[in-house]
């Protein structure tokens, strides 16, 4: 992905780099010290790492710190999220801490401070025309759906916000879901959906 990705307004993504270099500097010692819980509660890697759809479905390597543990059934499949999970993993998604290593990505120009949340590979071919538009956009760290319920939301509820962004952007926008994106993370809303460790999968009709 280029450093300035065609399509992709130039006032965003000069803001993106100033915003996300000042706070990898900033966060620097608190990035460090969370590297650290990770390496001594969950081990080795550090950094958790999956193939994720950015800008048009381009497919890059999303970077965020492990908040599970490696465990297996005898067959040899991981156990179910809720086993995985350690009370390390539930503080850092918690405080949104795990999504610290996604300003690489910012930088790297494959992601945005905020848009769209970038989702799962096998959910290209499940979205409909209009839920595809969420990715004319670069994804995001934080969003429009993040500060209206995150995983509180029911799937069609974040797609329509998603696609709400993506009409309606503008560099005021993205300040005003950032400073909201705070003030959410410390109030820790709309961390799960209803009954669940982390957000269902999405099955192209829920």
């Amino acid at each position: 992905m280029p450093l300035f990705p065609q399509g992709v307004p130039l006032s965003k993504r000069l803001f993106d780099l100033i915003v996300a270099s000042l706070a990898l500097i900033v966060l620097s010692p608190l990035l460090l010290l969370t590297a650290l819980a990770v390496r001594l509660g969950l081990g080795k890697p550090v950094l958790f790492r999956q193939p994720r759809p950015g800008y048009r479905g381009r497919i890059f390597t999303l970077y965020k710190f492990r908040t599970m543990r490696e465990a297996h059934a005898p067959d040899g499949t991981p156990l179910p999220d809720e086993h995985r999970l350690t009370a390390l993993g539930r503080f850092l998604r918690a405080t949104s801490l795990d999504e610290l290593p996604e300003l690489i990505n910012v930088l790297r120009g494959e992601m945005s401070l905020v848009g769209p949340r970038p989702l799962l590979v096998k959910y290209l071919p499940l979205y409909t025309p209009e839920q595809m538009r969420r990715h004319d956009v670069l994804p995001g760290i934080t969003g429009w759906a993040q500060i209206n319920g995150r995983n509180a939301l029911t799937w069609q509820e974040k797609f329509r916000l998603d696609v709400w962004y993506v009409d309606h952007w503008s560099l005021w926008l993205d300040v005003k879901i950032l400073l909201l994106t705070v003030w959410k993370v410390l109030r820790r809303e709309g961390i799960n959906q209803p009954g669940q460790v982390t957000a269902s999968e999405f099955d192209g009709t829920n």
